[in-house]
């Protein structure tokens, strides 16, 4: 049986960007439709205010990265952040990434911030620090492309720390079998990464941009990542089937 996902867009892509890359809801297809697991996608910008239907049942709904901050006062943050209380009280399943990541576990008692750091950009390896039965493959550590300057900075009071590092240590979490998030990128290719290292170079300043290019030599693991999301989503479902 076919998962249904609902991705949650929180950005537009930038104008030198969309022609090649369409949004990230369009990233997360492509990457989705590499797993083993079978999936339905439909996508939904919220910045631009769209939601699903309230008659549209989904399996689990996905909130993807964004240039936004998640502790902003924005007005389509806090309509999201609504919606996600209220699709957590009922039960429904929540994956998250990178802005997803932070809004979530801020929303469940976490804290996310700026962090202290700086600017994390190019590949990042993480250790993993426990091994759920849904997280197949098994890896030992994980590597993914990331672009973030703000992190979580404390877990929700029932999260459980999956992956982490001395630059970011709290790298992924998840919430029993209702919430899953990464601060990483999975849905990010090589290419992609370049691109907005070399759009974002002044401000970056030229040694993170250059440890950042330097980076994209080493390879990511998205797509184990995106294997690990659709089986968290799955598990179960069989059974209820």
């Amino acid at each position: 049986m076919s998962l249904r996902i609902c991705i949650l867009e929180t950005d537009i892509l930038r104008p030198e960007l969309v022609d090649q890359y369409q949004g990230y809801g369009h990233m997360f297809e492509q990457l989705f439709a590499q797993q083993p697991v079978t999936a339905e996608f439909s996508v939904y910008n919220v910045v631009e205010g769209h939601y699903p239907p309230d008659s549209e049942k989904f399996d689990a709904y996905l909130v993807t990265g964004s240039k936004a901050d998640s502790f902003g006062s924005d007005p389509w943050i806090q309509t999201l952040k609504e919606y996600l209380l209220e699709r957590y009280k009922r039960g429904d399943k929540l994956l998250g990434i990178c802005f997803g990541h932070q809004l979530l576990a801020l929303l469940l008692g976490g804290k996310a911030e700026r962090a202290e750091q700086g600017w994390g950009v190019g590949v990042h390896s993480y250790r993993l620090a426990g091994k759920p039965e849904w997280m197949t493959p098994a890896l030992d550590e994980l590597q993914l492309l990331i672009s973030h300057q703000d992190q979580v900075t404390r877990l929700p009071e029932k999260a459980t720390l999956l992956a982490s590092s001395d630059f970011c240590p709290i790298g992924a979490y998840h919430i029993e079998d209702q919430v899953l998030c990464f601060q990483g990128h999975p849905e990010f290719v090589h290419d992609y990464s370049r691109a907005l290292l070399d759009l974002r170079q002044q401000h970056l300043g030229e040694q993170v941009y250059q440890q950042g290019v330097d980076s994209l030599k080493h390879s990511q693991q998205g797509s184990a990542v995106a294997e690990w999301m659709m089986r968290f989503v799955a598990q179960g479902k069989e059974s209820k089937a």
